[in-house]
């Protein structure tokens, strides 16, 4: 079961970090699937995330219901509408535009129904 765990964690890593590249591919999602099978295989591999200085404070803050920073939330919804307007733009089906569009409505009520996140005096943005 841990060697399981560990793949699912690894390919869940791996499906986050072209997410961060890829607008539709969803990064928050894959990288808490991740955290989640390393916390219960390999503590190794859960600290690695922890401390890992690309994600690792997005991490725990969203596992401490801290929340996102504002700028976070901001450059989301940007690159989430321009890829999704885009995308919207180009399908020819009226279905798949519907459904492009619940996607996109619904990612983005959940990025604007988390907390947001204030910067402290001794935080950097």
């Amino acid at each position: 079961m841990r060697i399981l765990l560990n793949l699912i964690g690894l390919v869940a890593v791996a499906l986050g970090v072209l997410g961060i590249f890829l607008p539709l591919l969803p990064t928050t999602p894959f990288l808490l699937l991740a955290s989640a099978c390393f916390m219960k295989s390999s503590p190794r591999l859960h600290q690695w995330m922890m401390n890992n200085r690309l994600f690792g404070e997005y991490l725990k803050n969203i596992q401490e219901k801290k929340g996102i920073p504002l700028r976070g939330k901001i450059v989301t919804l940007i690159v989430l509408w321009t890829s999704m307007g885009y995308s919207i733009y180009i399908v020819r089906p009226l279905v798949l535009k519907g459904l492009l569009i619940t996607i996109g409505l619904c990612v983005s009520a959940w990025i604007l129904h988390m907390k947001t996140l204030r910067r402290g005096p001794d935080q950097k943005m």
